[in-house]
C-alpha cells in the first residue's frame, strides 16, 4: 500500500514537472511570466479573445500605450504570440485587414497589417513599428476597428504615404514608404501602440471644424 502511494506521488510530481517544463523559461523570451501564461495557454490555432471598448476592464488596456518587443527570432513565446494574433485577425468571427498586439490583452509593439500595395494581398508581422514622417497630403478613409464592434466612420486626416521604420521577425531592421489605403491601416494599428483609436480623429475633425 505504501508503495502505491509513493508511486502515485511520484507520478504526480512528474506530471508537474513536465508541465511547467513545457512553458519556455524566463530567460528565453522577453514577454513577462504574465504575459507568457496568457499567450501560452492555446495554441497556434486558437484565436485570442479581441478586447472591446465597450467593456470597462477591456477599455483602460486599449487606451495605454504598449512596450517595445525585442525581435529575437529564438523567442518562442514571440513566435506563439504572432501565430495566435494571426489566427485572431483571420477568424470568421473578425476578417479584419490589421490588428495589434493590445487588442487581445497584450501590451506589446506587434501589429499584423494586410498589404494590399503589394501582390497577392499578404499579411505581414512588424515590431516595434514607428512612423517618422508623414506627408502633409491626406486621404478620407472608411475605417471600422474589431475593438469598437458595429460601427464605421469616416476619418479625413490620414496622411497618404508615411515613412515607416520597423522590426522583422528576424531580428533585421528596416525602413520603407507605404502609400494609399495600406499606409492608412499601419497609422491605425500603430495607433493602438498608443492608446489611440481611430474615433479619436473623428473627434479632432470635429474640434476644427468648430474652429
Amino acid at each position: 500500500m505504501k508503495y502505491i502511494i509513493v508511486l502515485s506521488l511520484s507520478l504526480a510530481l512528474l506530471a508537474c514537472t513536465a508541465t511547467k517544463s513545457s512553458l519556455p523559461k524566463s530567460s528565453q523570451t522577453s514577454f513577462m511570466p504574465e504575459e507568457v501564461t496568457y499567450v501560452m495557454e492555446g495554441d497556434t490555432n486558437t484565436p485570442m479573445r479581441v478586447f472591446l471598448i465597450t467593456n470597462p476592464e477591456d477599455s483602460l488596456l486599449l487606451r495605454s500605450s504598449t512596450r517595445s518587443v525585442e525581435a529575437d527570432p529564438s523567442d518562442p513565446v514571440l513566435q506563439h504570440f504572432v501565430k495566435r494574433l494571426y489566427r485572431t485577425v483571420r477568424d470568421s468571427a473578425s476578417m479584419g485587414v490589421g490588428i495589434a498586439a493590445p487588442q487581445v490583452g497584450i501590451r506589446r509593439k506587434i501589429i499584423w497589417v494586410q498589404r494590399f500595395d503589394k501582390e497577392g494581398f499578404p499579411f505581414e508581422v512588424y515590431l516595434n513599428p514607428v512612423i517618422r514622417q508623414f506627408t502633409k497630403k491626406k486621404q478620407p478613409c472608411r475605417e471600422g476597428c474589431l475593438s469598437i464592434p458595429d460601427r464605421m466612420d469616416t476619418t479625413q486626416n490620414r496622411a497618404y504615404a508615411i515613412l515607416l521604420e520597423y522590426d522583422r521577425m528576424d531580428g533585421t531592421h528596416e525602413i520603407e514608404m507605404v502609400e494609399d489605403f495600406t499606409a492608412v491601416i499601419f497609422q491605425h494599428e500603430i495607433d493602438h501602440l498608443y492608446g489611440i483609436l481611430y474615433t479619436d480623429h473623428l473627434e479632432a475633425d470635429r474640434r476644427k471644424e468648430r474652429k
